[in-house]
C-alpha cells in the first residue's frame, strides 16, 4: 500500500494512505469503502504497539496498512467511534486477523457485530504502548457516540467519528439530539480544547477546532 507522509488531512476512497510522525504517536489515514470512511492506525513509537479507530470497511486494506514485514507495527486495539453500520463493516475480520481487544462506549456495543472487551464512557482513557487517548461522550449522532482525544504533542488531537466534521455537527434523528450534541461539543470538545487542535474526522478532510468555532452560533441557530 502507498502511504504518503506529506500530511494534508485529505484522502481518495481506494487511494494512498497519508501518515504523520508525532514525536510519540504516528498517525496513519486510510479511507475506505463506498462512504468515504475514515480509518485511523495510531502506532507508539516508542513500543511499536498500535490502535485502529473504526474497522470501517475493507479488512484487506486495512490488514494492508498494518503491513506483514517483522518490523510491521503490532495492532493490538479496535476502537469504534459509534454503532452506525457502516463504522464496522470490517470489524469482526480485522479482530480476528490480529486478535485486537475491541472497545466502543456501553451504549452502543450491543448494536456492534462482535462482543466488546472494553466499555469505556466519558473520562476514561486507552493506553497503548506510552500513549494515552481521553474518551469524550458526545451524545447525539448516537447515544453512544465517542470521540479520543491524544495530549501528548504541541496542540491536542481529537478523533471525532461521525460527531463533527468540516461546516457542522453530525446528523442527528431530531432537535432534542442535535440539542444534546451541540450541547456536548460546546462543553466537552470547544469549551477545553484550544483552536489548534486538530480534528480527524469518521469521512473526508480534517479541520482544526480554531476553523469552526466562529460558526458554533449559526449551528445552533440553524439546528443542524
Amino acid at each position: 500500500m502507498d502511504v504518503l507522509d506529506s500530511y494534508s488531512g485529505h484522502t481518495d476512497p481506494g487511494g494512498a494512505a497519508i501518515r504523520r510522525d508525532l514525536d510519540a504517536l504516528s498517525i496513519t489515514k486510510l479511507s475506505v469503502g463506498p462512504m468515504d470512511n475514515n480509518a485511523y492506525l495510531l502506532v507508539c513509537r516508542a513500543t511499536n504497539e498500535a490502535l485502529l479507530i473504526d474497522a470501517a470497511n475493507e479488512p484487506d486494506r486495512l490488514a494492508d496498512l498494518v503491513g506483514a514485514s517483522s518490523t510491521r507495527p503490532e495492532l493490538q486495539h479496535l476502537v469504534t467511534t459509534h454503532r452506525h453500520a457502516d463504522h464496522w463493516q470490517a470489524l469482526g475480520a480485522v479482530a480476528g486477523m490480529f486478535q485486537t481487544r475491541q472497545i466502543a462506549h456501553p451504549l452502543d456495543a450491543p448494536e456492534l457485530p462482535i462482543p466488546m472487551d472494553e466499555l469505556v464512557e466519558q473520562g476514561d482513557t486507552v493506553r497503548f504502548g506510552e500513549i494515552e487517548l481521553e474518551v469524550v461522550h458526545l451524545r447525539g449522532h448516537t447515544p453512544g457516540s465517542i470521540a479520543l482525544v491524544y495530549r501528548g504533542a504541541d496542540h491536542p488531537h481529537i478523533f471525532t467519528g461521525d460527531s463533527l466534521f468540516p461546516g457542522g455537527p453530525g446528523k442527528t434523528a431530531g432537535p432534542a439530539e442535535f440539542t444534546s450534541l451541540i450541547n456536548d461539543l460546546e462543553e466537552r470538545v470547544f469549551g477545553p480544547l484550544p483552536d489548534e487542535t486538530w480534528v480527524y474526522p469518521g469521512h473526508g478532510d480534517d479541520t482544526t477546532l480554531g476553523r469552526e468555532r466562529p460558526h458554533l452560533g449559526e449551528w445552533r441557530e440553524r439546528g443542524w
